[in-house]
């Protein structure tokens, strides 16, 4: 259920999906998923704890997410999305711009405190208090959980890309789709801005 709720990850897959096809769409789920893996480590030894437990660590990486959620939503507001007829020839993305795509989906998760805040106040749920490696407990579970959240993603990109190549009304739509997502980007990283810093 986590997984499939929707939140600044999904509205960069889905945005990139309706934009340029199901290929884009998995990139940027990959590229999500690659920066969990930097939370889901770093708070497997320990880093991310000390995150939380120092008030000036985590307003750095609070104002660079935010400063970067709001960059990728002004740039989606920017953006030029091509018209209806020309949308299956934006399917097949160059390797410079699915690089780009994954580097940003990357971006967008890892600087987010918010996902290692998450994993130190979730994982530690289901771990027993008498388990001898509670470290290697704590990876595995996070690594499971974003198995798990990879193949939701998938499915966020697959479902969007077969929207906007089967309905006219989502193809012209697209680029106001593209436009509310901008905006919600730029909603989520004043909203991470003007977040209370968890240790206060």
């Amino acid at each position: 259920m986590l997984n499939l709720t929707p939140g600044p990850d999904v509205l960069y897959i889905v945005a990139n999906a309706l934009r340029s096809g199901a290929r884009a769409g998995m990139v940027a789920a990959l590229g999500i998923t690659a920066g969990c893996f930097v939370h889901i480590f770093a708070a497997a030894i320990g880093v991310s704890a000390l995150m939380a437990a120092s008030a000036t660590a985590f307003t750095v990486l609070k104002w660079a997410g935010a400063a970067y959620l709001v960059y990728v939503g002004v740039r989606m507001l920017l953006s030029r999305t091509p018209a209806p007829a020309n949308l299956s020839a934006q399917t097949n993305e160059t390797a410079p711009a699915l690089r780009a795509i994954f580097v940003r989906g990357f971006l967008t998760n890892a600087l987010n405190p918010k996902v290692a805040l998450f994993f130190l106040a979730f994982v530690p749920q289901f771990i027993a208090p008498g388990i001898d490696n509670k470290p290697l407990a704590f990876l595995l579970l996070g690594l499971l959980f974003n198995f798990n959240a990879l193949w939701v993603n998938f499915g966020w990109a697959l479902a969007a890309a077969w929207l906007a190549a089967r309905m006219t009304a989502v193809q012209r739509g697209i680029q106001w789709l593209e436009r509310a997502a901008g905006l919600m980007f730029v909603g989520f990283g004043l909203k991470l801005a003007f977040s209370d810093n968890p240790v206060n």
